[in-house]
């Protein structure tokens, strides 16, 4: 890929528990590129998670080579990890990390206080404000976690996590402990953000959720079994009804979407 943000080349991770060895990545090569949207899926063990955390700067391969945005990641220092995951990757967690006693607006501030390029007092308050606008929170700066439904806790990670403007958003299964029309509402605002240019990176392992990706990588047994275009995978997937009915509740829900931007 001639424009990718991320190479990935023969990552291995080994765990060795007691006697026993684990490998959950096996020689895992990947290139995702800027301005995609990607979704990573497999059952329980297929290495989704560990991939997630290479990706996520927050593990080390065991072997193999990592450049994200032509750096080569993988041999940096801790301190190094540190700066790239606060600066340049953006996480959205299933359980939403926020914090209880804060207000949303110093739930998304929060990421600028480890940033020596964050400013002031009065300029951090107005990248937070700017960020909960941007995910359409903007009413809601002062209520803390408990004054929020669930998909206005999501809404608030996701500000927070893009308040840097990260190279890469990561969202480890964002829609996990939403219903079905605020995971819609989550997943529309996730495409938004990729149309206006940001990469993406879901790990997931619903159907439904890759069907707003534009790829989905599949893995098994941390091997990467496919790699393919949502409609691609979809046409090979045991799930192709379902997902062909996802892709038009999809196609729906963005139709009344910009009909009421």
């Amino acid at each position: 890929m001639s424009d990718s943000i991320i190479q990935l080349r023969g990552i291995a991770k080994v765990y060795r528990v007691g006697v026993e060895t684990i490998h959950a990545l096996r020689g895992v090569d990947l290139d995702i590129g800027r301005n995609e949207m990607v979704a990573i899926m497999g059952s329980s063990g297929s290495g989704k998670s560990t991939l997630m955390n290479m990706l996520g700067c927050l593990d080390r391969p065991t072997s193999g080579e990592y450049m994200l945005g032509g750096r080569l990641v993988s041999a940096m220092k801790t301190d190094e990890l540190a700066l790239i995951r606060n600066e340049e990757i953006g996480f959205v967690f299933q359980s939403f990390e926020l914090l209880a006693r804060q207000s949303a607006l110093e739930n998304v501030e929060l990421p600028l206080m480890y940033s020596a390029t964050a400013g002031g007092f009065r300029a951090r308050r107005e990248r937070a404000l700017s960020a909960l606008q941007r995910v359409g929170l903007g009413n809601r700066v002062d209520h803390r976690p408990n004054q929020l439904s669930g998909g206005q806790k999501q809404r608030v990670a996701i500000a927070r996590a893009i308040l840097n403007n990260p190279k890469i958003l990561m969202a480890d299964e964002p829609t996990g402990n939403l219903d079905s029309a605020t995971t819609a509402e989550i997943l529309a605002l996730f495409t938004r953000i990729y149309r206006e240019g940001q990469t993406i990176i879901i790990v997931t392992h619903e159907n439904d959720v890759a069907a707003h990706c534009q790829r989905v990588v599949r893995l098994r047994d941390g091997r990467i079994l496919s790699d393919l275009s949502a409609e691609e995978d979809f046409e090979v997937s045991p799930y192709v009804e379902e997902a062909r009915a996802t892709q038009r509740r999809r196609a729906a829900a963005e139709e009344a979407t910009e009909a009421t931007t």
